[in-house]
């Protein structure tokens, strides 16, 4: 007698084969033996979608019956990545598309592998972002996110003898199957024009406007027992085409209208190292911000409540300063056209806003000049000067105003229009509070929290390394994936019989498919018996690539020396963007290249260092080497990163991190345990007070010979022989004013380097600390995240029925 799950599954499988078949036909039109790859493939995602349609608007009627409050989250990335395999895994039909595949002579890892990526982000901003939508999913969480249709998103990097290229991302080249247009949902944006008083009341009258259409994605939670939407704004023009232009012979100026307002929503940060690009990009910033608002408050009116109930049904998290815009435009919504107080205004909006800070750079908190804001929204210059009179009415002594030196500082308007303010991780939260938002903490001692960041467990270990989910089930089940704390259940059974060697055997698979990857796609060669040293992260001078590849010179050196040392086999990757206008990590990204080209060419080193560099890094890719690695990179000069979020993903599966005392590798450390994290480097304190010895670059290179050494070489053009030159402004940033203190912490760099290598050496020691790091790891957990803003910020309440 057949098993009862056993036919469900059978029929599961059945229905799923009977819907993409009949989405095949009747969405694209055509019969099985003509249909490529992505026609199934988009047929497959049509019926998943179907299913995770049906849950959202169930989800969505419970909501409503209950008058449930909802947060909204803005973000100006949402870096989703692939869409498939999440939707197949939180629906538990892992064996039933598997059967549907099967029985259509299909191949499920080629419908995996046909899906792009939605380049809808950068980094950990936008991943975190991702992360946080499927947890709120998960847990139930009625929610939405906001953020901005990309058509070509940031860009895509390629290598031209080393040096970054930028291209045009087409990943909605074929449209997007996983989107439902909404051409009703639309809303006009306004831009520049002039302000004029009626009575009491202002009045803006806009000189330009373009439309927000909306297009929403449904994120289906863990089990499929709930799900909530990203709605995504497209720019496009209020008069899409002008007929008369075109009649007249003037064909480009009749599309002008089009092509204007499609800049917008375009691409991903566009350089703003022009006054033009500047103003696109505030532009951008209010064009997502507004009309989401105008979305918010729509829906509230339409569902009864009245405007000044709207801090008990919605709350609004700002993810980071690009949406710090909605104080000012809530408040003249409310002011303005509700016709509310404007104190009161304030008091709503300030009610309703939230705002996650994720830098301590200076430079990326951001500023706008007065003269640009004044031009573009004439409006919110003059109610974000009320909103700095009303905050210093309401804290006569402090000393901070929104608006100074001709600039407006998203970061102070941001904090002065929330009522809670979060950092990422507690080291970066104790940072806020004593530099970046001082003054301000001073002023509000009860508003500034801490929310460290996590990661879905589900996409970054049970779909990205099913070797090592599968391993973890069969030892523990399957409770820790809606309660990653439960992989502390793993520690008890370290000793039991196999359990250390599956686990690195499941490594080794996973670098045995890395190595072959790397081969077949990029012609680059890897022993996956070495260590694979991965650092993969947005190119910056504080995430310091440049003190990876000077140790991986040192380290060339020092082999070439003496290649008949005992050395240990390593395997250095990088992957990662640098910003267009970015010319120093455009250098850095060069450099790396040019190093691994010399490295990888000798025949006296290579088979104990090789170093590549991937192009154009992205979420997919990410899946490939986290799950590869075995040792992470988490090397920012202290006090510069936020949190991270990669420094988790590579502890949960396994990697042990080398890395400062920065963001999240502080609560990393603690939670894993000293004896598995290898630490470098100064503290945030130290950092500060080694800036202030005037000539600290020159005193470290000094007493260290291996990296005078290895800059030497770098200033005399060993790996740019057709251009020697090349690298001095990266020599001389780094003799010089080294600001990122990489001169500084290059000989503990070294010493813990040579650690991992040792440590590497013994099997059965690296591994055992491998197995701590993913048992000690369940913190991290975007669920957990998530459940903290709840309790903290948002006061939600959990509407589904797991």
């Amino acid at each position: 007698m057949t098993p009862v799950n056993e036919t469900s599954r059978s029929a599961a499988a059945d229905l799923l084969r009977q819907d993409i078949l009949r989405h095949l036909a009747l969405d694209l039109g055509r019969d099985p033996d003509a249909a490529t790859v992505r026609d199934w493939r988009v047929a497959l995602t049509l019926a998943l979608r179907d299913r995770i349609t049906t849950q959202w608007l169930t989800s969505e009627r419970t909501r409503r019956a209950a008058s449930a409050k909802r947060v909204y989250y803005l973000s100006m990335e949402f870096l989703i990545g692939r869409l498939l395999e999440d939707a197949i895994v939180n629906l538990r039909l892992e064996e039933a598309t598997d059967g549907a595949l099967a029985s259509l002579g299909l191949d499920a890892d080629a419908m995996l592998a046909n899906e792009p990526d939605a380049a809808l982000g950068n980094g950990g901003l936008g991943r975190l972002a991702a992360c946080f939508l499927e947890s709120l999913s998960s847990l139930g969480l009625p929610a939405m996110g906001y953020g901005i249709r990309y058509e070509h998103g940031l860009f895509r990097q390629s290598f031209d003898h080393g040096r970054q290229v930028e291209a045009a991302e087409t990943w909605l080249k074929h449209g997007n199957p996983w989107e439902i247009a909404r051409p009703e949902t639309a809303f006009e944006i306004g831009f520049f024009g002039h302000v004029h008083e009626e009575g009491s009341r202002a009045i803006w009258s806009p000189g330009d406007a373009v439309r927000a259409e909306a297009h929403d994605i449904p994120v289906i939670g863990w089990q499929g027992g709930w799900a909530n939407a990203l709605r995504l704004w497209a720019a496009k023009p209020v008069a899409p085409f002008n007929l008369d232009a075109f009649n007249h012979g003037a064909y480009a100026a009749a599309a002008e209208g089009e092509a204007m307002a499609r800049t917008i929503s375009r691409v991903l940060y566009p350089d703003d190292n022009t006054e033009i690009g500047k103003e696109l990009r505030l532009k951008q910033e209010y064009f997502f911000t507004a009309a989401s608002l105008r979305d918010i408050l729509k829906r509230h009116k339409a569902e009864g409540h009245s405007v000044t109930d709207l801090p008990r049904h919605v709350a609004i998290q700002l993810n980071d300063t690009h949406p710090a815009i909605a104080g000012p435009e809530l408040v003249r919504l409310l002011h303005d056209e509700e016709g509310l107080d404007f104190e009161l205004s304030v008091e709503i909006a300030r009610a309703c806003l939230s705002y996650t800070n994720h830098t301590l750079l200076p430079e990326a908190l951001e500023r706008w000049s007065e003269g640009l804001m004044a031009h573009l929204l004439p409006r919110h210059v003059t109610l974000i000067e009320r909103i700095d009179a009303f905050h210093a009415a309401e804290r006569p002594n402090s000393p901070v105003r929104i608006r100074e030196h001709g600039q407006v500082k998203m970061g102070e308007l941001s904090f002065i229009m929330a009522h809670k303010v979060n950092g990422v991780s507690a080291l970066h939260t104790d940072l806020m509070k004593s530099t970046v938002f001082a003054a301000l903490h001073a002023d509000h001692p009860d508003r500034i929290i801490n929310q460290t960041n996590g990661v879905t467990p589900r996409r970054w270990l049970h779909a990205a390394n099913p070797g090592l989910s599968h391993l973890i089930c069969d030892r523990i089940g399957r409770d820790w994936l809606s309660d990653l704390e439960r992989l502390s259940d793993l520690e008890p059974k370290l000793d039991d019989a196999g359990l250390l060697t599956d686990l690195a055997g499941v490594k080794r698979a996973n670098k045995a498919a890395l190595t072959d990857w790397l081969k077949s796609e990029h012609e680059m060669d890897a022993d996956p018996d070495a260590m694979f040293d991965v650092q993969i992260k947005r190119i910056h001078e504080y995430k310091r690539q440049h003190l990876n590849i000077l140790e991986a010179i040192a380290l060339w050196q020092e082999i070439h020396d003496n290649p008949n040392g005992d050395w240990t086999p390593r395997v250095k990757i990088f992957g990662g963007k640098a910003a267009p206008g970015y010319h120093f990590a455009k250098d850095m990204i060069r450099l790396i290249n040019d190093v691994a080209r010399v490295v990888n060419a000798d025949p006296v080193t290579n088979r104990f260092l090789k170093v590549h560099f991937l192009p154009n890094y992205n979420v997919t890719m990410a899946e490939r080497l986290i799950p590869a690695a075995d040792l992470s990179e988490q090397i920012s000069t202290a006090g510069k990163e936020a949190s991270g979020t990669g420094n988790m993903k590579f502890a949960l599966n396994g990697a042990l991190t080398i890395g400062t005392l920065d963001g999240a590798n502080v609560e990393i450390r603690e939670r894993v345990g000293e004896d598995n994290f290898l630490l470098f480097g100064m503290t945030a304190a130290e950092v500060d007070a080694r800036r202030a010895v005037h000539d600290h670059a020159a005193q470290a290179i000094a007493a260290s010979p291996r990296l005078a050494r290895a800059l030497q070489a770098v200033r005399d053009g060993r790996f740019s022989e057709d251009e020697p030159h090349r690298y001095h402004g990266i020599a001389d940033n780094i003799s010089g004013p080294d600001y990122f203190l990489v001169a500084s912490d290059f000989e503990d760099y070294w010493r813990a380097q040579r650690e991992a290598d040792a440590l590497f050496a013994t099997p059965e020691s690296w591994t055992r600390k491998a197995a701590l790091n993913i048992a000690r790891s369940g913190w991290f957990s975007s669920d957990r995240t998530i459940r903290s803003y709840n309790a903290d910020v948002w006061n939600l309440t959990s509407l589904s029925e797991g």
